[in-house]
């Protein structure tokens, strides 16, 4: 797969629908100047972090199937932590945190035809050497900090890289949830609810027991609180 490698840009999946000829290819930037997470939230990408986009094109790849690309996603930045000697556990649907605190984060945007995937531009942010915005810090952490050392940010990127082009599965993805069994918080539009996790699906949603009720819960619905 190609990689372009950049200095600055303003949004890695931005960059790559811009460069879209049908390639796939894996685009890297320094530092992004209007990074985007989900739902609409800024992602500071400051110089000193891991911000990659990987634009791949489908044939025949079932709508019902998108979360596999999550789960892809998700579990390449938990093995790559872990070759840091850092344990990351995820926050569903796309949020890795260590401590309790954000370290990664992911943008899916997948285009569509016919009830079949045609293309998906996955962005991962990794807070690796990169300073944190005062009002971040007490929310999110970085490899530097949780490791007590600056990294080499290009070995990183070479063992991040090379997790991307492996298969995860749902076991693996969910391998990394701690919270099963225990009381979240999920956060809906008519206000805040405690619930008890019990289990992800095959289509991303999340499983809840509310009040005694089991419920299934859309990632686009609710954010989850630990």
């Amino acid at each position: 797969m190609k990689i372009i490698e950049l200095k600055s840009t303003d949004s890695t999946n931005e960059y790559c629908k811009r460069v879209d000829c049908g390639q796939d290819i894996i685009v890297i930037a320094e530092r992004q100047t209007g990074g985007k997470g989900t739902k609409g939230r800024s992602f500071s990408s400051e110089k000193g972090g891991l911000y990659i986009s990987v634009m791949r094109h489908y044939k025949n790849f079932p709508a019902q199937n998108a979360f596999h690309i999550m789960v892809d996603a998700c579990a390449a930045v938990c093995r790559t932590l872990e070759e840091m000697g850092i344990t990351p556990v995820v926050r569903w649907a796309n949020d890795v945190l260590v401590n309790g605190r954000k370290i990664s984060g992911t943008l899916i945007e997948n285009s569509f035809s016919g009830g079949c995937i045609t293309r998906s531009v996955v962005g991962i942010g990794i807070n690796v050497n990169n300073n944190l915005p005062a009002a971040l810090r007490e929310i999110a952490t970085s490899v530097k900090e949780q490791t007590g050392k600056r990294q080499d940010i290009k070995n990183i990127t070479r063992i991040f890289i090379n997790n991307l082009q492996k298969s995860y599965t749902l076991e693996e993805y969910k391998s990394y949830i701690n919270y099963f069994g225990k009381t979240v918080l999920l956060k809906e539009l008519s206000g805040e609810k405690q619930v008890v996790a019990l289990d992800i699906d095959g289509g991303g949603n999340l499983i809840v027991s509310d009040c005694g009720v089991t419920r299934t819960i859309s990632a686009a619905e609710v954010s989850l609180r630990l």
